[in-house]
């Protein structure tokens, strides 16, 4: 994020910073930087798709942190791309170099992925502890910049664009936030988090008394998320700049602090950009200029008043507008009950699936959640017309079309995908989106249960936490590719059970007796994890196919959370632990009898059987059976993967068999 090596430079001097005492006042915090950074410290191992419970613990701890000095932490979170989608290129970029990331760890490299539902399990830990967010519609730095000079507070963050904001409060880089090293303060005014604030002052100092009003300019010349201009190019070859700033001279940092040298001798950034343009093509001057210009706006701080939002729930925001969503998504986008792929797929028609730690030879995980985005997109899209833009050629189908991109095998692809076509038993031909809360909660659950293929009455006898996770297991079972094997659905059920042990021992209902026997099994459960869980190997085939569940998931809550929850939504945190319930399917292979592990607790293991039993029940008997196949049978196969390789290109051709809860499928892939 931010200004091209910025940051990098900033942590190098290290004379840019004032020492701060972090206590008793509002912060208003970028929550993307934070749930990164957080991600990053909590996990050891990012190769088996997250520990969300031990994510969600660092979110309390950090949060407890700033309660203990009496710190009014403000969350706000970035939203979609916006309708200008005007960071396109810089997302397909990050996309690419996520999906490098993959394949490394999947090779057993090191690196850092973040898990596919941190996003998530970030926003239900905050509703937990009570700390106030908001989402915003788009990129929220502007919005961020706007509440903390409303307020005169500091920002926390991780993004360089924050040293060049004017900002009352000043910026806080979180790599300098100390939370983990609260100190006890002297005299009255009690504990603090030790910090380190930018200085804009110390920095223009630096560079010839620099007015900080060039500071937008340099950050546009220099290369940020909205724009990198290589028609820029011809001013860094010919313009004077101190010191060199050519590439292999002044270091690594050479071209930044050429340019910042020489935006010095400029008394206001009007008289800079009329420079800038003498080194330019006079054709191009013009457009340049207007780029700029408007490149250099993204450094104003938002007028839209977040302050209302936090006082009354209502966040007006032009952009939303104008884009002319229906009043109960704004509202709940603002609130974060639902995603931003949500309004992606909404006023884009463009969504972006992000990668896990998977086999790459094998289809995107997301293959197998497929059909749940189909209808996800027709409930958003119902009754608004194909547009050409969105599709590889032109359509005969009135089905409207999303560009989704995703992974195929190592590459970055953009691929068609129709919407699917509404139950006509749900809504007529006129239903619109503006209108989804006015059919009948009864018939929206029926559509969620159905495009997960259960019924409601097959769910009645779980606890209502688990019912869509329970569907979600149900669904993954019957259209996984390759098959899921048994001792898969027995660890991720088992890791289930361990979740909701975890749920009733360490956080009880008061109205209810938490059994002793339930205590016992949960002590006797730490000490198996703890024997357990070090040392282990690393199955990529079954590491794939929990990504392709943890698709299906994130798909189900979607679709959920669009329809108005018509199921609960599930704790995260005590849903997915990728490094348990990997170890749990090694244990199983060898040992069966891990099966057994929480028999301590009757309550558990009967939970435990009426998990398989129901999931069990939704295949045929012989589902889980190992097929032997014949050499003639593996021929044929080969055989006709070849014919396939060499038909026309589709991204995820293997979805068009994976489920029969929709029939469509992916219509083409471009670059």
């Amino acid at each position: 994020m931010g200004v091209q090596g910025l940051t990098g430079f900033v942590e190098e001097r290290g004379t840019f910073f004032t020492e701060l005492r972090v206590r008793d006042t509002k912060l208003v915090i970028d929550g993307s930087s934070l749930y990164h950074r957080l991600c990053f410290a909590s996990a050891a191992d990012f190769r088996r798709g997250g520990d969300y419970g031990l994510f969600a613990a660092a979110v309390r701890d950090f949060f407890g942190s700033l309660r203990a000095c009496r710190v009014a932490p403000f969350v706000v979170l970035d939203g979609g791309r916006g309708a200008e989608d005007r960071k396109l290129p810089t997302l397909r970029s990050r996309a690419a170099e996520r999906l490098r990331a993959a394949h490394g760890l999947s090779r057993g490299e090191g690196g850092c992925l973040v898990p596919l539902l941190a996003r998530e399990a970030f926003v239900q830990a905050l509703g937990r502890l009570g700390v106030p967010f908001v989402q915003c519609f788009a990129e929220a730095d502007r919005e961020i910049a706007g509440l903390a000079n409303r307020w005169g507070c500091p920002v926390l963050s991780l993004d360089s664009d924050f040293c060049v904001f004017d900002l009352a409060g000043g910026y806080c880089p979180l790599s300098h936030f100390q939370w983990q090293s609260v100190c006890a303060g002297d005299g009255p005014q009690g504990c603090y988090v030790p910090a380190r604030c930018f200085s804009a002052a110390k920095f223009c100092r630096h560079f010839g008394h620099l007015d900080r009003r060039l500071l937008p300019l340099f950050a546009v010349m220099n290369g940020n998320d909205y724009l990198d201009l290589a028609a820029l190019e011809a001013f860094f070859s010919k313009a004077p700049l101190p010191r060199g700033c050519a590439a292999g001279k002044g270091g690594r940092h050479g071209r930044l602090r050429g340019l910042l040298g020489w935006l010095a001798q400029f008394a206001e950034p009007a008289e800079a950009v009329d420079s800038v343009l003498t080194y330019l093509r006079k054709h191009q001057r013009e457009e340049i200029r207007a780029l700029l210009c408007t490149a250099m706006e993204d450094y104003t701080p938002s007028d839209a008043n977040l302050e209302d939002f936090f006082q009354s729930g209502k966040y007006e925001c032009e952009a939303a507008r104008k884009a002319d969503l229906p009043q109960w998504v704004r509202d709940a986008l603002a609130k974060g009950k639902l995603a931003p792929f949500i309004s992606d797929a909404l006023i884009l028609r463009s969504t972006f699936l992000h990668v896990q730690v998977e086999n790459m030879q094998r289809p995107s995980a997301h293959s197998t959640a497929l059909p749940i985005r189909q209808v996800i997109y027709g409930l958003l899209l119902k009754g608004l017309p194909n547009t050409e833009a969105a599709s590889p050629s032109k359509q005969t189908n009135e089905l409207p079309v999303v560009c989704e991109f995703d992974r195929l095998q190592k590459t970055l692809k953009k691929t068609f995908v129709q919407a699917a076509s509404l139950p006509t038993d749900f809504c007529d031909d006129h239903f619109l989106l503006d209108k989804l809360m006015e059919v009948p909660m009864s018939h929206r659950q029926m559509l969620l249960l159905e495009t997960l293929g259960v019924k409601m009455s097959f769910l009645e006898s779980i606890p209502s936490h688990l019912q869509l996770p329970v569907a979600v297991t149900c669904y993954w079972t019957r259209c996984s590719e390759p098959k899921v094997k048994l001792h898969q659905l027995k660890a991720l059920l088992l890791m289930i059970v361990s979740g909701e042990l975890h749920r009733i021992t360490n956080e009880p209902d008061p109205t209810v007796l938490c059994a002793e026997d339930d205590n016992v099994a949960y002590n006797e459960f730490l000490k198996w994890k703890e024997k357990n869980l070090k040392n282990q190997g690393f199955d990529l085939d079954a590491a794939h196919g929990f990504c392709q569940w943890q698709c299906c998931l994130q798909m189900g809550l979607y679709l959920n959370q669009l329809l108005g929850t018509p199921l609960s939504e599930p704790d995260i945190s005590r849903l997915y632990s990728g490094t348990l319930v990997h170890r749990l399917y090694q244990e199983l292979k060898s040992t069966p009898s891990v099966e057994n592990l929480f028999r301590l607790s009757p309550k558990m293991s009967q939970l435990y059987q009426v998990l398989l039993n129901m999931v069990e029940s939704t295949v045929s008997p012989d589902f889980f059976q190992k097929m032997t196949k014949t050499k003639s049978e593996s021929c044929k196969k080969k055989k006709a993967s070849s014919k396939k390789k060499k038909a026309s290109r589709c991204a995820v051709p293997e979805t068009q068999h994976l489920c029969n809860v929709n029939r469509f499928a992916s219509l083409g892939v471009d670059d």
